[in-house]
């Protein structure tokens, strides 16, 4: 009795397997149907968890952009699109009938695997996460990292994404950049301009100042003032070939690049109109006459010896071969 009602009751439920190989032989049961009933209902969960996401993802990034800042809000928005999306997973299997606590088990069972597999990429995520942290840079932020410089563009959970000068995009790894130095240019509102410059020996020193002085006094409109800001005209060095000159010019930041070309530009323009010339890297050689250098007050050096053998025709002086006998 019992074993009929086991064989013949309709309170027995197909396998998911057993379902699809029914269907592909043609064969559609009321048991059958009512899992691809679930699985229907399944999916549709999926796809609308898909589209709320999305949306809470665009919300919580919107407010934390307005009210934190554009960093943190497209990071917090990636952040709650994947655990909403995530709880939602997990909330389509309970209901398709699957028992978490199995599913947590086969998680922790893989997780070991699955770590050591990804290490990169765990690296990458806890590198993404000190970079938040720590906020060494913000997104528009004009940065030096990893090899690269440019403009960040977004901290994601594993990469940064770079816009260099030149409207190229990279992606950059997160553990790349937490490890190298990290240079951000565009920190300060104000940054210090240096332009060298040399100058020839015959050339005055206060009349390469005052030129040096008008050619900095011509981007005054540029100029931040201020204690320990303004311009410096400084005599830096005495080179092989020429005087060294350098030029400390303070302006705001956005017009580094724009003030840099300008004032070597100002400098070489008042240099030439002043006659001081800008000299090439020279070298001086010094040849003394044959018979001052043999007079006693400039005795003559040795001549080395040329290890020459002369020919039998013509008195030619050739190279004496090796080996050769003198």
């Amino acid at each position: 009795m019992d074993t009929t009602q086991t064989s013949t009751g309709d309170s027995t439920t197909p396998t998911f397997m057993e379902t699809i190989h029914g269907l592909m032989r043609g064969e559609v049961s009321e048991a059958t149907m009512g899992l691809v009933f679930k699985g229907a209902i399944a999916l549709l969960m999926i796809i609308v968890a898909y589209f709320a996401a999305k949306l809470v993802s665009r919300w919580v990034s919107a407010i934390m952009c307005k009210r934190v800042d554009e960093t943190l809000g497209k990071f917090a928005g990636k952040f709650t699109f994947y655990t909403i999306f995530l709880m939602a997973g997990l909330a389509v299997l309970q209901t398709a009938g699957m028992e978490l606590t199995s599913f947590a088990a086969i998680l922790a069972a893989a997780g070991f695997a699955i770590g050591l597999s990804f290490q990169g990429t765990l690296s990458n995520f806890a590198a993404g996460i000190l970079l938040l942290v720590f906020r060494p840079f913000k997104v528009g932020d004009v940065v030096n990292a990893a090899g690269v410089m440019g403009k960040i563009q977004e901290i994601d959970m594993f990469t940064t994404i770079f816009d260099t000068p030149d409207n190229r995009r990279l992606i950059v790894p997160n553990s790349s950049i937490s490890g190298a130095i990290i240079e951000n240019i565009s920190f300060h509102k104000e940054r210090r301009v240096d332009v060298t410059v040399g100058v020839c020996y015959a050339a005055s020193l206060d009349d390469t100042r005052a030129v040096l002085v008008a050619s900095a006094e011509a981007l005054a409109d540029k100029l931040i003032s201020g204690p320990g800001r303004g311009y410096q005209i400084i005599l830096s060095n005495l080179g092989a070939s020429s005087v060294d000159w350098t030029i400390r010019f303070w302006t705001a930041s956005e017009n580094f690049f724009a003030v840099k070309e300008a004032l070597t530009s100002e400098v070489k323009r008042q240099l030439d109109a002043s006659g001081i010339e800008i000299p090439f890297p020279q070298m001086q050689l010094h040849i003394a006459d044959q018979a001052s250098a043999s007079s006693p007050k400039h005795p003559s050096l040795p001549i080395p010896k040329m290890n020459t053998v002369v020919a039998a025709r013509g008195n030619r002086i050739r190279p004496r071969a090796r080996g050769e006998n003198l």
